[in-house]
């Protein structure tokens, strides 16, 4: 019954208070969370962004991970999975200067990968594509591309 009253935004924040101050510092907000995609929002501020009033790569890294993190949870549904991140690529194509959208749409690629360790009991791993835009500055122009390893495992029972 909660689980409809309570926002993904809300969960995130909470997540962040409690696991990852990091997180919680930044004020993300959801837009989009479903089976197929995620959006996240992050607000240039004081606190995102750096000394040449652009986003602090930082917080774009922080973006691109929660983007990436909560499409995999979604993903994962109630299968017992452990992840990670391997490993993290970024290309910064623009300054960033206002409000960062993080948009990764791979939601089916992870729920392949979620099958394939289920099936296995292997590690796996897949590298999730995560484009950063800020559309009161740049439109419909991307200004960073982040590439992250996600690495899935089925969690061992003790």
């Amino acid at each position: 019954m909660f689980e409809k009253i309570i926002s993904p935004t809300w969960k995130v924040r909470s997540f962040g208070l409690l696991k990852i101050p990091l997180i919680f510092i930044v004020s993300p907000k959801v837009l989009t969370l479903n089976s197929e995609e995620c959006k996240i929002k992050i607000p240039l501020n004081r606190i995102t962004r750096n000394h040449a009033h652009c986003m602090y790569f930082g917080a774009l890294s922080i973006g691109a991970d929660l983007a990436g993190g909560l499409l995999a949870m979604e993903a994962f549904g109630k299968h017992p999975i452990n992840f990670l991140f391997k490993d993290i690529n970024g290309q910064f194509l623009k300054r960033c200067e206002s409000d960062a959208i993080f948009y990764c749409q791979q939601g089916a690629d992870i729920k392949s990968a979620v099958e394939e360790a289920l099936q296995s009991k292997e590690r796996v791993h897949i590298p999730l594509d995560i484009t950063v835009y800020a559309p009161d500055t740049l439109g419909d122009e991307p200004c960073a591309k982040f590439r992250l390893t996600l690495s899935i495992k089925v969690k061992n029972k003790i």
